[in-house]
């Protein structure tokens, strides 16, 4: 009888189950190796009028890594991400602090930092794409110490460093509320005891956080820095809307797009450019590198935990 009743409930789970790992294999599975081999071919949607699919080896590695808009959205990328988890990071955790502390209206406040999470990333470029060349400019027209936002040349979207700038902004703006929940969560299951403790013997709010909050958190630490990392290096949406890649500049005397992140540079590859197999060989190089900077993060912050 119970030998019936596991078997009966093995088959439910795998009933429930299958729909989903089928639709994972499809979607997901499937395409990544597909893609994977189409890497090392000269796929592209003439590919037959040139004689078909052909294997052509690490063509398409080599010729990414001798192409300066590549290296330079590779860079870019990393100083982007490093920027952004920093940002999102400290702000979310401030914001954690803020609406786990006696505040009033709290359970408003964190509603009204989580919203711009539900904003699709497309708009959200678009919005403040307005933001930045319109409404800033217009304050500086009317408030006289703000008058150098003004002028056309000051505009941040016009420039490559403060073009960058904006992004972090803007998605510090978008993801710090949804990092924010997983802090608060962190926070409220430390045991008020300990802050109770702590109090009697005289420590200061500073020296509680250090202490005693820091370290109970440490496991979410490990968690926002590696979405953080993700949502970062995977950056398309609001490329694609705030800068479109742009404003242009030189490297190695080509010109090329300076804001230009490294998804947006796959896709530009493969779809604007028609080069779909380059595109596609980008693509494992950039799975490759996030996967790696990934693990190396997780151990980092594994060890600091147990240190903590």
């Amino acid at each position: 009888m119970k030998g019936s009743m596991q078997k009966e409930s093995q088959l439910v789970f795998w009933l429930f189950l299958l729909p989903a790992l089928f639709a994972f294999i499809m979607v997901m599975v499937i395409p990544f190796f597909m893609g994977a081999f189409y890497a090392f071919t000269n796929w592209s949607s003439s590919a037959k009028l040139d004689g078909g699919l052909k294997f052509i080896g690490l063509k398409n590695f080599i010729d990414s890594f001798k192409d300066p808009a590549f290296i330079y959205s590779f860079g870019l990328t990393g100083v982007y991400t490093l920027l952004s988890m920093v940002t999102v990071n400290l702000i979310a955790f401030a914001l954690a602090l803020l609406v786990t502390s006696k505040l009033k209206l709290k359970n408003i406040y964190r509603a009204g930092f989580f919203i711009p999470n539900l904003i699709g990333g497309l708009i959200l470029g678009y919005i403040w794409q307005f933001i930045f060349n319109n409404a800033i400019p217009a304050l500086g027209k009317v408030i006289p110490f703000l008058s150098a936002l003004a002028d056309p040349q000051n505009l941040m979207l016009s420039k490559n460093t403060t073009a960058i700038i904006a992004m972090v902004i803007v998605s510090t703006w978008q993801y710090a509320g949804y990092i924010m929940m997983i802090y608060i969560a962190a926070i409220e299951n430390v045991p008020e005891e300990l802050h109770e403790a702590a109090k009697i013997d005289g420590a200061n709010s500073w020296m509680r956080l250090r202490m005693i909050t820091l370290p109970m958190v440490a496991q979410a630490f490990t968690v926002t820095m590696f979405l953080t990392l993700v949502f970062s290096f995977k950056q398309f949406d609001v490329n694609v809307s705030l800068t479109s890649g742009g404003p242009s500049t030189m490297l190695m005397n080509k010109p090329i797009l300076g804001t230009e992140l490294l998804a947006l540079n796959i896709y530009n590859t493969a779809f604007i450019s028609n080069n779909l197999a380059m595109g596609q060989a980008r693509a494992v190089i950039f799975f490759i590198v996030l996967a790696i900077i990934s693990l190396i993060q997780v151990y980092v912050n594994k060890k600091k935990e147990i240190e903590l």
